[in-house]
């Protein structure tokens, strides 16, 4: 016999992969709960038992989609032959993973200034998985001897990101959406990808 919590576990699982699909194809603010209810043939009053609102059902969401690209980081930890190749995987596996799940992301369009704390939570946990993920690739450069050792990996990742991130920022300064526009991803992650190559230079300089 399947216990209660099993039940309401199966559920829930339902109801955030339902969720998942509108959002993935509607975007966050042309999805209803009543069409999500709907989707599983369920009262609206049952999936508010679970979910009180649906900022709090996008945001447990949001933990399975980036749970899944956490994963995807996490496999490739100490797996690259060189920086290049550890940097182009960072650029290139975050833009996939934004295309993949474009619509899903107008909650930031809507939302990127004033996020909920929830989503920040999630938002600052996937930025430290990359940032590990890159001061494992630099340490292990560092072991191979080819770039100088460095005392401070983790503010050298940190500038590389806020770097890359304001490639971003530098790519939508006249518009009004703070949040890229699917026309603008592929230039973003060229000028990324230029931006990391030169990082990478100047790491490599140091060597004697």
């Amino acid at each position: 016999m399947i216990a209660t919590n099993e039940i309401q576990d199966l559920k829930k699982e339902k109801i955030l992969e339902a969720a998942h699909q509108r959002f993935l194809h509607y975007g966050y603010s042309k999805t209803t709960m009543n069409e999500i209810a709907g989707d599983l043939c369920m009262s609206k009053a049952l999936l508010y038992y679970y979910f009180p609102d649906k900022s709090q059902l996008y945001a447990d969401v949001m933990r399975r989609v980036a749970d899944e690209y956490l994963e995807i980081l996490k496999r490739r930890v100490n797996t690259f032959c060189d920086l290049k190749e550890a940097f182009e995987f960072q650029i290139n596996s975050q833009h996939e993973f934004i295309l993949k799940n474009y619509n899903f992301f107008d909650f930031f369009r809507l939302n990127e200034q004033n996020l909920p704390g929830m989503i920040w939570d999630i938002v600052t946990k996937v930025h430290q998985t990359e940032k590990e993920m890159l001061v494992n690739a630099i340490q292990a450069e560092c072991i191979k001897g080819k770039i100088k050792a460095v005392d401070n990996p983790e503010e050298i990742v940190e500038l590389l990101l806020d770097a890359l991130h304001g490639v971003r920022m530098s790519a939508l300064s006249n518009k009004k959406n703070m949040f890229p526009d699917m026309e603008h991803m592929d230039e973003i992650r060229k000028k990324r990808l230029l931006m990391s190559e030169i990082f990478i230079k100047g790491l490599m300089y140091q060597v004697e």
